[in-house]
């Protein structure tokens, strides 16, 4: 079977691996259909404890979780760095500026709210973190959030085996089938640690969601090429690992309950101007 190339090997830090950070709108519209939305109780509670109204959503790709902010009454303004999710994103109504957010510059703009959904791990920790406290106003609110979604191990494992063996230089090759829930909130505490680290916010926060969804085999095959590391195969090698997972899914009837939590960190910026 064919590998991915071996040369040029990306970082082990997510936020240096450009190629896998900007490979999702290989296929934005397939990105937009497929990727699941964020618990309204977790936008509420954002715009809740925010100073008002004026969102800048870091890498927000095709708009998933901007949308749902404006449909609650927010002006959201998009930083993003992928031209094709930023061009789906603004044909759907919202303004987006191409960048990195480390190099994207507010031209002196401050916001009441800063949200990454399922994106701050492509921006570098410390840089945007202090770039945070820069654009956001005195009490403005970060929100930094994802979902951790781990199918269960009879579609798990299937995955895991089929890319190991289809391409055995995949990205995240040498993971696990699954996590446990645990080390993703690690993830999210160390952010925290670095949020306390600039001395401009006060105590982060965790919060927690939990939520299911079912999904057919063709929903679950929709949505796994949207997946880092996913985007970067060829297509020979995409339509093997579909194949076994879709495989895995039908010996369970077709269909499976994903049970998914969505972590978040979030902090209030000092009232210092």
């Amino acid at each position: 079977m064919p590998t991915l190339p071996r040369e040029q090997p990306e970082p082990a830090r997510p936020h240096e691996a450009r190629q896998t950070a900007e490979s999702f709108g290989v296929d934005a519209r397939r990105y937009d259909r497929a990727r699941p939305r964020y618990p309204e109780n977790l936008v509420a509670r954002i715009i809740a404890g925010s100073p008002g109204p004026g969102v800048l959503d870091v890498g927000c790709g095709t708009g998933i979780a901007a949308r749902q902010f404006q449909a609650a009454g927010c002006a959201v303004l998009g930083v993003e760095p992928d031209a094709r999710m930023a061009g789906f994103a603004r044909a759907r109504g919202l303004p987006v500026e191409v960048a990195t957010f480390e190099a994207w510059e507010p031209a002196g703009r401050r916001f009441d709210t800063l949200i990454a959904g399922q994106s701050w791990h492509w921006v570098d920790p410390v840089a945007g973190v202090a770039k945070a406290a820069r654009v956001l106003c005195p009490n403005g609110r970060l929100a930094l959030f994802g979902h951790v979604f781990e199918p269960p191990a009879e579609v798990a494992e299937p995955f895991a085996a089929a890319c190991r063996r289809v391409a055995p230089d995949f990205p995240f090759g040498g993971q696990p089938a699954r996590r446990p829930l645990e080390t993703y909130q690690a993830g999210y505490a160390k952010i925290a640690d670095q949020i306390r680290e600039t001395g401009r916010f006060g105590d982060p926060e965790q919060w927690r969601f939990d939520w299911e969804r079912s999904y057919t085999r063709d929903q679950w095959l929709d949505l796994l090429p949207t997946t880092g590391g996913l985007t970067r195969l060829r297509p020979g090698q995409l339509a093997a690992v579909l194949g076994e997972v879709g495989q895995a899914i039908d010996a369970l009837g077709g269909r499976f309950t994903m049970r998914y939590t969505t972590l978040a960190t979030t902090a209030v910026r000092d009232g210092t101007p």
